[in-house]
């Protein structure tokens, strides 16, 4: 009784158990049970993704209408020996001719070394043994140099003689004759728009030295009739007697 009891119990169980379904079986898809394979599962996944965002992916089957490319050409051959020649002409024809000038290029070779450089300025070459010794021999040269030595003299210093005194005023003497520093009134000056009269006048003298000399030659410093003293400290058109000064000093 109880085996009977048992042997009930485990066909019970049986018929309650779900059927496994064989993997390699072909199931609809759209039973929701299951798939075919793994490769189909791939092609329906696909398939639903493209739905979904609205690209339809063609069948498997199909053939694109899009045109190959076009094979990439075969190389050149290579030129023959006529036309290597030809080429060799032609560079040798370039390389004759200077691009700038459009004059013929001689190659240097030993035969036909490179002109020697000249200097355009006219630089003596005497420090040059093979340019001096193609030139005069030993017993030439020093002849040359005897005779530049007979020409050679010592000049003595000599004492300056006395000024002249027709030579107009010295601005070197008037400097170290007076004391005051420019801008003190020492004369008095009377006019209108003095500093710009002087201004215009002392355009007219290539240096403030050329300008003191005139105005000392004219009645200055006591009287400016040119107007070119408009302070009335007696220097003209800027004119600075301290760099003489200080020489003396030095």
């Amino acid at each position: 009784m109880r085996v009977t009891s048992v042997l009930i119990v485990l066909t019970a169980l049986a018929a309650c158990a779900p059927a496994i379904p064989d993997s390699g079986a072909a199931v609809d898809p759209g039973s929701g049970v299951g798939f075919g394979s793994y490769e189909e599962y791939q092609r329906q996944k696909a398939a639903r993704e493209a739905a979904l965002a609205g690209n339809a992916l063609p069948p498997a089957d199909a053939v694109s209408s899009e045109a190959l490319s076009a094979a990439a050409p075969p190389p050149a051959p290579p030129p023959s020996a006529s036309e290597a020649e030809e080429l060799a002409a032609d560079t040798r024809a370039a390389l004759a001719t200077d691009p700038v000038t459009g004059r013929e290029v001689v190659q240097a070779s030993p035969s036909n070394p490179p002109p020697a450089v000249v200097n355009a300025a006219g630089i003596s070459r005497e420090n040059s043994f093979d340019a001096v010794g193609a030139e005069r021999s030993i017993e030439e040269d020093a002849a040359r140099i005897a005779s530049n030595r007979a020409q050679y003299q010592v000049i003595e210093p000599q004492a300056i003689g006395p000024r002249p005194g027709d030579v107009g005023p010295n601005i070197v003497a008037y400097a170290l004759g007076t004391s005051h520093p420019r801008g003190t009134q020492i004369y008095r000056r009377v006019g209108v728009n003095l500093q710009g009269k002087a201004e215009r006048a002392c355009r007219g003298y290539p240096s403030a030295d050329q300008a003191q000399i005139e105005f000392l030659r004219r009645g200055g410093p006591e009287r400016d009739r040119l107007g070119l003293d408009p302070d009335g400290d007696g220097y003209a058109c800027d004119w600075d007697p301290a760099p003489f000064r200080q020489a003396v000093r030095n």
